[in-house]
């Protein structure tokens, strides 16, 4: 009897078997008894009735979500519970995003130090790039916060974005624009510890800051404008160290060729970054430029790799830099990006997320070191450089009216 119910489940397996699986976990019972009955195919069709019926495999064999689990490594697992929300809406367990925020305002204040007059000293360079790094982990997590709020409906739908704060319910909407408020309120306290002047120029940031999810849904090149947005550094450095951008015409285009340099690079690795998505994200309805140029994807990345080194260069150029910078920051910088084309794999989303968090580290960490460089020289550190830009521009020499008597004077007397 138990042989021809067995013989019934392979049966009913030939026509469907998902079907099938459900019999044999109910004949599973009785899998004891059935060696003593059955041989050949038989016995190993009971044989598959005991391993199926595994608690773990009652679950209906179809795409099951898996359950969140806080984390248990890192500074966050270190957290109450009650904080651990707040702590992953900010993304301090993934800092790779507020060191690419702070790299542009870096960048920009020792660009700027070579320009301020006096020269900056490194203490006050020091003090001010250690403000920039706290007003980037500050803002980026509201960026983070802000942008959860716009995706909250779209998130669950990402498998990569399913369990943030927002998207599993364990931050309320309104929860969010408190903890925003927070944020920004802490990114103003920052603020104000620079020079006024740097207030006109950070403020306006906000707005690209608040309107840069909205891109996703209206536009192929959302990451252009995330390239605005994480830039905006970029021209901080100098208002920061006293240039007035306004007043100083090389200052001004050596602080835009910066900007749109780390424009083209945020969009380079971030195109990386969006390759972590986009099956979801063409299921979604979402739009980036890796759907965009899925199919010339590293043609385009080289492409952002050349004008963003050309921009760099250009900007040293402006900025009076001297053979140092050329070599060490704008050729470091081509080697790394070079490498990070050749060799991710946009097919692999552990292959572009190890590419994305360490390639700021690597292409950052190479134009540093050498716009660090100085010497002493005078009683002052200066950055080595070809020349250096004054804060104003040369006066020329000008006859006075007592010079042009004595020279009309001279030319009119006969020989």
């Amino acid at each position: 009897m138990l042989a021809g119910r067995v013989f019934s489940c392979r049966k009913a397996l030939t026509a469907s078997k998902r079907p099938a699986l459900r019999i044999l976990r109910a004949t599973a019972r009785t899998a004891d008894t059935l060696p003593s009955v059955c041989t050949g195919s038989s016995l190993r069709w009971a044989h598959a009735a005991r391993v199926e019926s595994r608690p773990s495999d009652i679950i209906t064999p179809t795409v099951i979500e898996s359950v969140y689990e806080p984390p248990k490594t890192g500074l966050i697992s270190l957290l109450p519970k009650s904080v651990i929300p707040y702590a992953e809406l900010s993304r301090l367990d993934k800092p790779a995003g507020s060191v690419y925020l702070f790299f542009p305002c870096l960048f920009s204040t020792l660009l700027a130090a070579t320009v301020a007059t006096p020269v900056a000293s490194p203490t006050e360079v020091l003090s001010y790039s250690a403000l920039f790094l706290s007003g980037a982990l500050i803002m980026r997590g509201a960026g983070c916060t802000i942008n959860d709020l716009w995706d909250r409906n779209l998130d669950p739908h990402v498998t990569r974005t399913r369990f943030r704060p927002i998207a599993r319910r364990a931050i309320t909407p309104q929860a969010a624009i408190v903890y925003t408020s927070a944020q920004l309120l802490a990114g103003l306290a920052v603020l104000v510890q620079f020079p006024t002047q740097c207030l006109y120029y950070g403020i306006p940031s906000l707005a690209l800051v608040t309107t840069y999810p909205l891109a996703k849904r209206v536009t192929n090149y959302p990451q252009f404008v995330l390239g605005l947005t994480f830039s905006w550094g970029a021209l901080m450095g100098f208002p920061a160290l006293g240039v007035d951008l306004m007043a100083n015409h090389d200052a001004l285009v050596a602080g835009g060729l910066l900007y749109s340099s780390c424009v083209a690079w945020t969009v380079l690795y971030d195109m990386i970054y969006a390759h972590m998505d986009i099956k979801d994200d063409a299921k979604a309805g979402i739009k980036s430029i890796a759907l965009r140029h899925e199919k010339n994807t590293k043609a385009v990345l080289t492409g952002l790799g050349v004008v963003q080194l050309g921009l760099l260069a250009a900007a040293g150029t402006a900025a009076g830099a001297g053979p140092i910078f050329f070599v060490g920051s704008c050729g470091g910088a081509a080697a790394t990006l070079a490498t990070m084309i050749w060799k991710v794999n946009l097919k692999s989303v552990p292959s572009c997320w190890w590419w994305f968090r360490n390639g700021c580290y690597m292409t950052g960490g190479k134009v540093v070191p050498k716009m660090t460089c100085v010497q002493k020289a005078h009683g002052k550190f200066q950055l080595l450089r070809a020349r250096r830009i004054p804060n104003k521009p040369p006066q020329t020499k000008r006859f006075s009216a007592q010079s042009s008597v004595r020279f009309y004077n001279t030319v009119s007397q006969p020989d």
